[in-house]
């Protein structure tokens, strides 16, 4: 079966020979013009992954990518304006698991799809039975939860993956490059801004005070690791 795409977009000119050439690579793609829209069929279930447009009538896909993100793990790419460092940022803020710069080629964009869902797909038949325990984390790489003391906490593809990371080797520095590369299952050509992100906001679920975290340690010029407690 297809893989189901939510493309959300009120641009003709992107909407269409996006929705062709991801079409010709094998994608069941729903197109939908404004914020409502996406959210509406977004929230129905039926899709593998859902790409938003950060610019869009009625929500703005930022809210959308809130939205969702608060009910639902899919994965989520966001598509912003070239240049637009805050777009993409707030993308990952909010729970987006990856974002395209504006033009971008259409082979990017399904190149990016499959690595996502591709991610996706190893985890669900390697994490079977298994779970990473790192002091008072809990990570059921089958389930996909994650509790902390006891009490579960909600967390997007992207934060599971790097959480799964740092909790399999506790105590172990990951640099951000290599933490970006775990999450691509290959090497990754973006910036490592990304990671920053992701960790942030994982410090926001899991830590008692996200601005003095004491599971997810910052190492000075080498990156990051979880220390169990």
């Amino acid at each position: 079966m297809s893989p189901r795409i939510l493309l959300a977009d009120d641009e003709p000119d992107i909407v269409t020979p996006v929705s062709y050439a991801l079409r010709a690579d094998g994608f069941d793609v729903d197109a939908v013009a404004d914020g409502e829209e996406a959210l509406a069929a977004g929230r129905t279930g039926d899709y593998d992954l859902v790409i938003l447009d950060v610019m869009m009538p009625g929500l703005q896909g930022t809210e959308v990518c809130r939205r969702l993100r608060a009910e639902s793990i899919v994965p989520i790419i966001m598509l912003t304006a070239k240049d637009a460092e805050i777009d993409r940022v707030l993308g990952l803020e909010l729970g987006a698991d990856d974002y395209v710069t504006k033009p971008f080629s259409t082979r990017e964009l399904s190149s990016r799809i499959r690595a996502i869902l591709r991610r996706r797909d190893l985890e669900r038949s390697a994490s079977a039975g298994s779970l990473v325990h790192a002091g008072d984390i809990a990570v059921d790489l089958a389930s996909h939860r994650v509790s902390v003391a006891g009490r579960e906490i909600r967390v997007t593809p992207s934060e599971f993956k790097v959480l799964s990371l740092l909790a399999g080797e506790p105590n172990r520095v990951f640099s951000r490059w290599q933490i970006m590369e775990h999450l691509w299952e290959a090497s990754y050509v973006g910036t490592a801004r990304a990671a920053d992100v992701h960790i942030s906001n994982l410090r926001r679920k899991i830590e008692e005070q996200p601005s003095k975290p004491k599971r997810i340690v910052t190492v000075r010029e080498a990156g990051y690791k979880l220390v169990p407690v």
